[in-house]
């Protein structure tokens, strides 16, 4: 075992070739706290079987209140080895299920279909936490011999839907279907998005890219479905997004591991963009770890607005603040912009809650991309918010969300809001130098127009915060919407 990200290969399980029969061996073991991240157990499989099965189950225990109890995750890889980033991955479930089959036409949820070749294949176990007692597990292989099924030929969703041109285009790009720990379909999702007024979404399962081919159906003329990947390490999540169909990306690594760096790139390569998840969240294992060096955009605001999100706000401000304090070295930090999406599982949790406004120059792949990299976009809490955020100069310069307003520093700014959809929400315009300007109650029709007036020498960016009004106290209210910053000042 080496490193934090360590893993243990244990005792093969080895069958004899029996044609026409079926076959089920069964393994026991107990993980000890401390366990490494990933333990393997070989499975040597003979020539003509048609499918494998796994099923597993694992002891509980009582444990104090304040302590993890046991939870072990479970995937396979096939004969061409478990190395990083290698060939050999054939799914995963983590603990979303009990049992799995592969076959060459079909496969459970999570795994990929495909031939069941002879060879060693690896049962991956992830002991996720393991209780102070230990954790018992009990592990069931069967193997059913015969011919194979047809292969199934995999078919994608198009890189392109009908589009408005250049436009505003609303989408949700962290959600998870019955191909990871989810719920729905990938059609109940393709209707709640429709329903939640979305042009795009994209398909992000845990640590399994499973879903891919099972999408195309979903897509159409007026809904855009992207490709990708929630990347699920135990140093955080980060979504590939809009990758090429059928790209995995490995998850099996810590932060001190230094390999983060590696698949980033990876998914760079296959046309997406790194876009770390819920950076303060508090589940075990999804706190971010490994730094905004690599990536493209942010998700700053995950599912119902939450403390978590408010702490990845400030964050984010804070880097916003460095950013525009580094400009004038040499080598000058980018900016990152944010981004929302709903992470939705299953029901209550509802797809488009928040969603992600785009401005980009047509309903594609690339162009969504572009627009997310640039940050010309917003985040609302759902389609009935919309938001138009300018600046403008005394000369005519203009600039909108994510942009830059070419004026010198002292020249008067006239930065303007208009906001529908978003009743007796306050409107607070943000910069560099902290919150400068607090508007009164949107009316209760929800419109409205907020006008502020400043210099870049006073404020280096600015950005628009919805807030729905506080029940008590000095603490600012939900999130309705937010806007990525408009720049001041420069040439």
């Amino acid at each position: 075992m080496t490193g934090a990200a360590a893993a243990l290969t244990l005792s093969g399980v080895s069958f004899a070739s029996a044609a026409g029969q079926q076959q089920t061996k069964t393994v026991r073991g107990t993980l000890p706290p401390g366990s490494p991240d990933f333990v393997y157990v070989p499975v040597d499989i003979p020539s003509g079987v048609r499918e494998l099965k796994v099923a597993y189950t694992y002891d509980r225990p009582s444990v104090p209140s304040g302590t993890a109890g046991n939870a072990l995750d479970i995937g396979i890889f096939d004969e061409r080895g478990t190395e990083l980033g290698g060939r050999g991955f054939r799914g995963w479930s983590g603990g979303a299920r009990t049992e799995f089959f592969i076959r060459a036409d079909d496969a459970t949820p999570g795994y990929l279909p495909g031939p069941v070749r002879r060879g060693t294949w690896h049962i991956a176990l992830g002991p996720y936490t393991v209780a102070p007692q230990g954790l018992t597990y009990e592990i069931t292989i069967t193997l059913t011999y015969g011919e194979p099924g047809a292969a199934v030929e995999p078919t994608y969703p198009p890189d392109r839907a009908k589009g408005r041109g250049r436009d505003w285009y609303r989408g949700d790009c962290h959600l998870h279907s019955w191909y990871s720990d989810g719920r729905r379909t990938p059609a109940e999702i393709g209707a709640l998005a429709r329903a939640a007024g979305l042009d795009f979404i994209n398909s992000s399962e845990h640590n399994t890219h499973s879903a891919h081919a099972h999408w195309a159906d979903v897509a159409g003329d007026d809904l855009l479905v992207m490709l990708g990947e929630e990347v699920t390490t135990r140093n955080g999540h980060v979504v590939a997004l809009g990758t090429d169909p059928g790209t995995f990306v490995d998850w099996r690594y810590r932060a001190r591991d230094n390999r983060y760096g590696r698949f980033a790139r990876q998914i760079r390569k296959a046309g997406g963009l790194v876009v770390p998840a819920h950076p303060h969240a508090t589940c075990i294992g999804c706190n971010w770890k490994f730094g905004f060096g690599e990536a493209d955009a942010i998700e700053v605001w995950n599912g119902p607005w939450t403390p978590d999100d408010e702490m990845a706000l400030a964050d984010w401000d804070s880097m916003l603040v460095a950013s525009v304090r580094d400009e004038g070295r040499e080598e000058r930090r980018d900016w990152i912009p944010a981004m929302g999406s709903s992470d939705a599982h299953r029901d209550p949790d509802v797809v488009g809650r928040p969603q992600t406004v785009v401005l980009a120059d047509d309903l594609t792949r690339e162009a969504i991309q572009e627009g997310i990299r640039a940050g010309r976009s917003y985040i609302a809490e759902s389609a009935n918010v919309s938001l138009s955020f300018t600046a403008s100069g005394g000369r005519g310069e203009h600039a909108g969300i994510g942009e830059r307003l070419r004026a010198d520093r002292d020249t008067p700014v006239t930065v303007r809001l208009e906001a529908s959809g978003a009743p007796r929400c306050v409107v607070r315009f943000v910069t560099d130098q902290g919150v400068l300007h607090t508007s009164a109650p949107l009316p209760v029709a929800g419109s409205g127009v907020v006008e502020w007036r400043t210099t870049p020498s006073y404020a280096a960016y600015v950005r628009a915060e919805l807030r729905h009004e506080a029940a008590v106290g000095p603490l600012p209210g939900a999130l309705a919407a937010f806007t990525n910053p408009i720049f001041l000042g420069g040439t």
